[in-house]
């Protein structure tokens, strides 16, 4: 099987049979692989029957070959050109609020650290008893 077929060569096949998973793809009237549904096109493919139809002639690359199992894997996808996606700006948060972030993390006291759940509601518990604090 390997010697027919190398990983990384761009061969012809068929589309042979439609799973949700993937679709099998006839190299030759003896060999077949899977092009796996993540490998079926560039972005998210929900339904493989969308884009591949069986009987459909396509063009897949050889992504593996495993000959103790008999499997080789497909890709239609890297047959293709990525669509260019365009660059997002960068986003920033106004002056106001990276100053603020920035005097928030400056105050807080570094030596109390991570305090525990238990540690905490005992300290809210007091608090929560304090009669100057509760509002009239």
């Amino acid at each position: 099987m390997s010697e027919k077929f190398e990983v990384g060569a761009v061969v012809a096949g068929k589309v042979t049979g439609i799973q949700p998973y993937g679709a099998f793809v006839a190299l030759d009237e003896s060999t077949q692989g899977l092009v796996h549904i993540s490998e079926i096109t560039h972005g998210y493919v929900k339904d493989i029957n969308e884009h591949l139809k069986v009987g459909d002639e396509v063009q897949v690359k050889i992504l593996s070959v495993d000959e103790a199992a008999g499997k080789i894997g497909l890709s239609i996808r890297a047959t293709e050109e990525a669509p260019e996606r365009p660059a997002a700006p960068a986003k920033k948060a106004p002056a106001k609020k990276r100053q603020a972030a920035v005097k928030t993390t400056a105050t807080t006291d570094s030596a109390e650290g991570f305090n525990t759940l238990k540690d905490k509601l005992q300290e809210w518990i007091e608090q929560s008893e304090r009669q100057d604090l509760i509002k009239k």
